[in-house]
């Protein structure tokens, strides 16, 4: 018992020496933002590197996300018409044709598609 008492006495008084060696020694200091500002061939930066972020590059993003699954879901069915009754997969085909088409209508009446504002 005495052994393990040791051996977590000392692991804790190693993972302390390092972590407080580590603060001490990661700290930033003034010389360090010159570093941090982007390199423009020698001269200094006309703009801000990090720009702020498109809410406008977002949106389309998500919505071909969401129209790029949907049309993943309707690819398949063409393989599985020799398989599957035909009444099904029409009925399926159809389903998932109207569910996107109302979504680019819903999303085209509430401007998410429309760049300029």
């Amino acid at each position: 018992m005495p052994l393990i008492l040791s051996i977590i006495l000392i692991s804790f008084v190693v993972a302390v020496a390092l972590a407080t060696i580590a603060l001490t020694l990661g700290k930033k200091s003034l010389t360090d933002r010159e570093k941090l500002t982007p390199f423009e061939c020698g001269f200094s930066p006309n703009k801000k590197a990090r720009a702020p972020f498109s809410l406008r590059f977002f949106m389309v993003t998500i919505l071909f996300l969401i129209f790029d699954v949907e049309v993943a879901l309707l690819l398949p069915l063409g393989i599985l018409a020799k398989y599957s009754n035909p009444l099904m997969l029409t009925f399926t085909a159809a389903t998932l044709t109207v569910v996107l088409i109302l979504g680019l209508l819903h999303e085209w009446n509430q401007g998410a598609l429309a760049w300029v504002s």
